[in-house]
């Protein structure tokens, strides 16, 4: 779940965005504290592999206070009991990664309050919103002069995740089309359908996406190419204004079938959703099994589906390997606007 770590390159390039990263500005005063409401995301979105994401409307909750020494941690909600609580806390090194960009120097003495909602590793963008809460928190700790731009902030993060398809909705908000040129990542935000509707089927088990993404082949068909090509680009109409297009759009060759072996029973939710005529796909590299549904009631069909389906005992969706699997289902929305954040001081 953790990205690679920020190259002294890559520092370089975002510090030179940043607005007058020259010297070490002082981090704001004690008592200062920024809140950071930040959305979950899903990446790939079915044919869209390392280019599209989509922020869901499900949030986790940053709130970082400047302390007069030490570094102190409150953490509650998913996954509080397994992460770290010193530097290496990804938001911590996400923070500090802004401050190196900014040239800023080390992070001052703080306090981490953090109420997850968004699962950890099941492919809903958790630690990419770890990244965007760090660094949006960071940089709101900086003086105005010195805080980086809003290209340099997407910079800062897509290194750390190693790819922009999930910071990106969840800095914008809606759906975003990402891309690489030249060792610079670029995001184009699109507004999203208002009737598309998210619900995600989560299941009890983890897929660390290292493993997930250790399964795609090297190479791939050119058939295989085209197909995701053209139904990757239908997905983008879909999304924006034709959601009755929903479930040819978000058909996909080039990784989900590739990586059924990592997560079978979330690959037979989403096979029988699909033969109902719903739009199911792994969400991000899984297990989450995402629909996009065509309106409320739409989604409440999916949703009483996804419940009837795990509840066949014929089916890997409900027992596998010798253990019943559970599953937790949302409905959601998709947020027009991205992370959120607010400076308050004492």
């Amino acid at each position: 779940m953790i990205g690679p770590a920020v190259s002294d390159a890559q520092l370089h390039a975002a510090r030179t965005d940043a607005q007058g990263a020259e010297g070490a500005p002082g981090a704001a005063p004690v008592g200062t504290t920024v809140s950071v409401r930040v959305p979950g995301s899903t990446g790939n979105v079915g044919p869209g592999f390392d280019s599209l994401g989509l922020a869901l409307g499900h949030y986790d909750t940053v709130t970082l206070t400047r302390i007069e020494r030490g570094l102190e941690f409150d953490l509650s909600g998913e996954g509080a009991a397994g992460v770290p609580r010193g530097p290496e806390h990804l938001v911590i090194r996400a923070m500090q990664a802004a401050f190196d960009a900014a040239g800023a120097g080390e992070l001052p003495p703080l306090r981490l309050r953090a109420h997850n909602v968004i699962p950890h590793g099941r492919g809903m963008g958790s630690s990419a919103s770890a990244v965007v809460a760090g660094v949006l928190a960071a940089n709101a700790l900086l003086p105005e002069p010195h805080r980086l731009s809003p290209d340099a902030v997407l910079q800062v993060c897509s290194h750390m995740e190693g790819h922009p398809d999930n910071v990106a909705p969840t800095l914008l908000g809606g759906l975003t089309i990402s891309y690489e040129d030249e060792g610079r990542f670029h995001s184009v935000p699109v507004r999203v359908h208002p009737d598309v509707v998210p619900v995600v089927a989560v299941p009890d088990f983890e897929v660390a996406t290292s493993v997930a993404r250790g399964l795609l082949p090297e190479t791939v068909a050119h058939r295989t190419a085209a197909v995701n090509a053209g139904r990757a680009a239908l997905l983008v109409a879909a999304l924006g204004e034709r959601p009755e297009l929903l479930v040819p759009a978000t058909f996909d060759l080039l990784h989900q079938p590739c990586r059924a072996q990592a997560m079978a029973p979330s690959f037979e939710l989403m096979t029988r959703l699909r033969d109902l005529g719903h739009a199911a796909l792994i969400s991000g590299a899984g297990p989450t099994v995402l629909t996009l549904a065509n309106g409320a009631e739409h989604a409440q069909r999916v949703a009483a589906a996804i419940e009837e389906i795990a509840a066949d005992a014929a089916s890997s969706a409900h027992e596998y390997q010798g253990r019943t699997v559970t599953w937790r289902v949302h409905v959601l929305r998709v947020p027009e606007e991205g992370a959120k954040v607010s400076v308050s001081t004492q």
